[in-house]
């Protein structure tokens, strides 16, 4: 039987995958976390060839700082010993992916084409995406990780240069997904699809509203969003019992998503509603 993707038609094959999540660019805050990995060794090594071709395609992207702090990172997750979590190049990394955006790597083929596929996601910042790709390594067995960091040495010897013979698809917005809805419209969620109800909200608002907890249902209310904050940056305050370690990310993170919320509440309740403000 022939898998289809969610608009009917027969869905590609996936030969490797790399799925990050990452804040986004505009937030203070820096995190990383690697949502899904299949990076297959074996045969024509596909994974090690989609590692190799993330690390090529953003190593020029890290700064001056970043550049010098890489090799340590390296030297630390080759041998199997990074620790999460951790802080790495001026990020977190961790394993929670609560509201982070994510960056997608795919090498597939599509029924009726011999042809290998490359996607790159580069709507992200270069250093989570180095990041997590040696995070993924760094999780393997001992043998494949050597032979990972093999292609991500490759990938930074070689900065911009991509394996040979691939279609390369470049997703400079991240991962397609159904077309916006016409303006005025208000999106009807399906039981079925819980993601549905976020349809319509901004990332940017999502983003905030799942930092501080808010259903996709919700009306945004300024003296919900207040109390919400004052609950959770409680909680996440060192002197009432919260971690030390990440304290001040999490805090920043609170005190973004407040103010994301509180600085257009009453417009996009009126947005959602389609009620005149």
């Amino acid at each position: 039987m022939t898998d289809r993707a969610p608009g009917g038609e027969a869905a590609p094959t996936i030969l490797s995958e790399l799925s990050i999540r990452h804040t986004r660019r505009y937030q203070p805050t820096r995190r990383v976390a690697v949502d899904n990995a299949y990076l297959p060794t074996g045969g024509n090594a596909y994974g090690m060839a989609l590692l190799g071709a993330v690390v090529a395609t953003h190593i020029a992207g890290l700064d001056e700082d970043q550049v010098e702090l890489l090799p340590r990172f390296l030297r630390q997750a080759r041998r199997g010993e990074l620790e999460i979590p951790t802080i790495a190049l001026r990020y977190r990394l961790q394993t929670d992916t609560h509201g982070l955006d994510r960056s997608r790597y795919r090498l597939v083929t599509e029924p009726g084409s011999p042809l290998v596929i490359l996607e790159l996601d580069t709507h992200g910042a270069a250093a989570p995406q180095i990041i997590g790709a040696v995070m993924a390594a760094a999780a393997m067995g001992t043998t494949a990780r050597a032979t990972a960091f093999r292609a991500i040495d490759a990938g930074r010897a070689r900065p911009g240069e991509l394996p040979e013979g691939l279609i390369v698809r470049r997703l400079e917005f991240g991962i397609p997904g159904p077309a916006p809805r016409p303006p005025g419209t208000t999106p009807t969620p399906s039981p079925d699809d819980p993601a549905d109800a976020w349809r319509g909200i901004p990332a940017e608002r999502r983003w905030a509203m799942e930092v501080l907890g808010v259903a996709a249902d919700v009306v945004i209310e300024r003296g919900d969003i207040q109390q919400r904050f004052r609950r959770l940056l409680r909680v996440a305050h060192p002197d009432q019992g919260g971690q030390s370690r990440g304290a001040a990310e999490r805090i920043a993170e609170l005190t973004e998503a407040r103010e994301l919320l509180l600085a257009g509440s009453d417009g996009f309740a009126s947005c959602r509603t389609g009620t005149s403000a």
